[in-house]
């Protein structure tokens, strides 16, 4: 291939992006084959992606606080030793948040870092569930088998790029094309009126919203930008002769210009449709403001208002004929090598905060609670040893996350609560945890609750036929 036409596909690739458009006669062609569970759908669903980027550390998230877990975890952690947050005690004023979930675990009890009090409260209501040492996994896979390299395990562990990029598409970075996001997105799209809308990010371009046809809408801030100077005056000229939005759309032989002009029509008419929809939207409440748990000086949370933005999207879903969208939204930060104590408390913080603002927004939104009809799960690129480093923790592979909504089975713990500790049957090398749930399951128990059917499924993740057990059965 010509070096200009690659980049040519590059520069497209970006465009389309942004104009969050594609090729829609054939996104909806390839949506239409194969949808017999979606297609037609009535209702409204989405999911929410909340993803932690930088590989999250689950240890000092979701704890083990029976009695030889959390001897072992105070003998190890020597990275909460010392900073302004301290786990010394379990329940007391600045230690753990013991939650107690449905079906108790023999022997076994937990708690949350004490950060996270809005998310033990909505625990404690039912309305979130905990999926534990979930991870990459191409099959399931023992620690022997790890060891002697005689099954298939996910490639380059433990770097960020490489498995952020199997966390969102199922394939390394090099490989990865097409995220799940985008590909639940390419079977769904033909139950909305306008597929423009059907994955949107807010945190930028997001590898797990990318379809094999659908491309996402990117959007920051409340609302999309408009392009300036297409209507009215300009350079002297009345608004009737304006003629700039006839010169940056319109057609050309040479196919570079003349798909740069259909992009840029897909950018403004998409604009405007999302601009349109949104100024019938009643407002939704801005967020409170976020305590840092550190210094307790009050700051907007960037998380929660990324979900103000999608709880916008979701309240203009009619008026964007909306039946099923995927969302993306982002926190940074949680490569916390060191000053883990300080930096951890506060990013669980402002995920607490902007997950109950959410909650507490879908509850009343345009008069409907939508909880049961949105469903928010957290990720990440992996989780971290459990040895210390000394002030924080390093990569490692499984980890804990939290699934939130209405018709989530909430008050539980899914899944495989690991020994704390080092030198256990999951200890792949200083506590990192060998996952025993993969994404595949993770995703799949997701998108069975949209609507999808087996065949859908197996396509959306190409490893779930290895696995014998494919709804975890967190959600109704």
């Amino acid at each position: 291939m010509h070096p200009d036409n690659s980049s040519r596909r590059h520069f497209l690739g970006k465009m389309l992006a942004l104009a969050g458009g594609g090729t829609v006669p054939f996104t909806l062609n390839l949506a239409a084959m194969g949808n017999a569970a979606a297609a037609g759908a009535t209702d409204y669903k989405a999911i929410v992606c909340l993803f932690l980027a930088g590989g999250n550390d689950h240890f000092n998230t979701v704890l083990a606080t029976d009695s030889g877990s959390w001897s072992e975890y105070r003998r190890l952690r020597t990275t909460q030793q010392s900073g302004s947050i301290a786990l010394p005690t379990i329940g007391a004023a600045g230690g753990v948040l013991p939650i107690v979930p449905n079906a108790p675990q023999a022997g076994r009890t937990f708690a949350l870092h004490p950060s996270l009090r809005p998310l033990k409260e909505l625990f404690d209501t039912g309305r979130v569930a905990v999926l534990a040492n979930v991870g990459t996994l191409i099959q399931p896979t023992t620690l022997a088998q790890y060891k002697a390299r005689t099954v298939a395990t996910p490639p380059r562990l433990f770097s960020h790029n490489d498995q952020q990029a199997m966390w969102q598409s199922s394939h390394t970075e090099q490989a990865a094309s097409a995220g799940w996001g985008g590909r639940l997105g390419d079977i769904l799209a033909s139950d909305n009126s306008n597929a423009a809308f059907t994955c949107i990010s807010t945190a930028g371009n997001a590898l797990f919203l990318s379809g094999r046809m659908v491309r996402q809408y990117q959007l920051s801030g409340a609302s999309a930008p408009a392009i300036n100077n297409l209507s009215g005056s300009l350079f002297g000229m009345s608004a009737s002769a304006n003629p700039l939005r006839q010169i940056v759309t319109a057609d050309s032989s040479d196919p570079f210009l003349r798909e740069h002009a259909a992009v840029t029509s897909r950018a403004i008419n998409s604009q405007a449709a999302l601009s349109g929809a949104l100024a019938g939207v009643g407002a939704v409440a801005d967020p409170l403001p976020y305590i840092n748990p550190n210094t307790g000086v009050a700051s907007v949370n960037p998380l929660a208002v990324q979900l103000q933005t999608v709880a916008r999207m979701i309240a203009g879903r009619s008026a964007l004929g909306a039946r099923r969208q995927v969302f993306y939204v982002s926190l940074a930060g949680f490569d916390t090598h060191d000053f883990q104590a300080q930096n951890q408390a506060s990013l669980l913080a402002k995920v607490a905060h902007a997950m109950a603002y959410f909650d507490g927004a879908l509850a009343n939104l345009q008069g409907v609670d939508l909880r049961k009809q949105v469903t928010l799960f957290t990720a990440s690129d992996f989780g971290r040893t459990f040895a210390s480093n000394g002030d924080g923790t390093d990569h490692g592979w499984g980890s804990h996350h939290f699934i939130m909504g209405g018709a989530v089975k909430g008050k539980e713990i899914y899944g495989s609560m690991p020994v704390t500790g080092l030198g256990h049957d999951l200890d792949v090398g200083s506590g990192s945890l060998l996952p025993t749930t993969s994404v595949d399951q993770y995703g799949a128990t997701l998108a069975s609750w949209f609507g999808l059917s087996a065949s859908q499924i197996a396509d959306v993740f190409p490893n779930i036929g290895n696995f014998s057990i494919r709804n975890l059965g967190f959600m109704g």
